[in-house]
Formats: C-alpha cells, structure tokens, sequence
C-alpha cells in the first residue's frame, strides 16, 4: 500500500484548519444574518452568499456553537428582539412591530419560540420593560 507524501500533511492541517475556516465561516454567517435583521431568515439564500452547501454551513456550525445554523442564528435574532423590548422604555412599540422588525414574519411561532427561550411572552417582557423606569425613578425620589 502506497501512501502520497501529501496525505500526511493534509492529515496534520486537517486538525488545525477545518477550526479556524469553520470559526470564520460561522462568524461571517452570523455577520450576514445580523445585518439584514427585517428580513427573514433563509439559510438556502445564507449559503448562496457565502459560497457554500448547506452540509458545509450546518457543519460549520455544529462544531462550534453544536448547534444548527438556523436554531442559532434564529437565537441571535431573539435576544436581539428581547434586547429591544427590554430597552423600549417610554417609547411607543409594539411587540409585532419589533418582531417583524428583526426578521419574524409568524408571529404565532415567534411568541412560542420567545416564551420557550425566556421563560415569558414578549409581551410580558415589553410590559416589564415599560414598569421597571417608573420603579426606579420612584425609588430615587423616596
């Protein structure tokens, strides 16, 4: 059995970058999915873009976060939403409109989803947000 000299070096490279391209791959990923948060999420249209499959990408991805890329990035744009609602104070808001605002188009399984991943409804959380202000400044003049 005759083994190439180039075998052992891709053997040798295949521990070290594999990582660093996966890590890069899902970072520029991340990236993407972020920057068009109005817009929902399609991991075909992802993976188009960043010139790869969708083997490649969810991959990728399981090795670094163990996770697939939708349920990831999916989560990335939920902490981003509660992020929202949390910081929604005195403003006029919605629930709905800042869920669409980062991409969630079924308002049905986002509400679910949110309350899975958080413990609450957004609505919960965005009554929570509007409460909390009015506490602390009562606490202050007390």
């Amino acid at each position: 059995m005759t083994i190439h000299p180039w075998t052992g070096i891709v053997a040798q490279d295949a521990g070290v970058q594999p990582a660093a391209s996966s890590l890069d791959l899902v970072q520029r990923a991340e990236m993407l999915a972020l920057a068009e948060l109005d817009k929902p999420l399609h991991i075909s249209a992802l993976c188009r873009v960043l010139a790869v499959s969708e083997r490649t990408l969810r991959k990728a991805f399981n090795k670094t976060y163990g996770l697939p890329p939708c349920r990831h990035l999916r989560m990335l744009r939920l902490s981003r939403v509660r992020r929202a609602l949390l910081s929604s104070h005195n403003q006029v808001v919605t629930v709905t409109a800042i869920a669409t605002d980062f991409g969630f188009a079924e308002l049905g399984r986002f509400s679910v989803e949110y309350r899975k991943v958080f413990g609450e409804s957004p609505s919960a959380t965005l009554q929570r947000a509007r409460s909390e202000p009015s506490e602390r400044c009562c606490r202050r003049q007390a």
